[in-house]
């Protein structure tokens, strides 16, 4: 399975990533995310996308842990994984250009916006490695 992970760009950007090559992706508070987060396994990639103003997927990534218990808290169902910057895109793609290809119809960016991991099916995943070639 691919992911999309979300964050604000101007706390914790794919740039920041990149610099520290691993680092752990916390402050995961939604149960249907944490749910997500305890079924990624070791290996898989992830899209990184930008939310805020940017609203685009900028770069790949992969989990390099599987789902662990915050150590920061203690609340044992808050996890964390690690995660490994891979390569930036060549072009971003918007939220925009999302929605508006119908090859899309049914992925869980659109349908449930606000939920920051969520699920990327395989034909979704080439989609949008074809469109960041464009």
């Amino acid at each position: 399975m691919n992911w999309l992970l979300k964050t604000e760009p101007n706390e914790y950007s794919y740039t920041d990533l990149e610099t520290e090559n691993t680092a752990v992706w916390d402050g995961v508070k939604n149960a249907l995310a944490l749910k997500n987060m305890r079924t990624m396994r070791t290996g898989e990639e992830v899209f990184i996308y930008h939310t805020g103003k940017e609203r685009r997927i900028v770069g790949v990534a992969q989990v390099a842990s599987i789902a662990y218990p915050d150590p920061k808290l203690t609340d044992v169902k808050r996890l964390v994984i690690d995660i490994r910057a891979v390569r930036k895109l060549p072009q971003s793609i918007t939220l925009a250009q999302i929605k508006q290809d119908e090859k899309f119809a049914g992925f869980e960016l659109i349908r449930l916006p606000r939920l920051s991991i969520v699920p990327v099916l395989p034909q979704h995943w080439q989609h949008l490695l074809e469109m960041a070639l464009c």
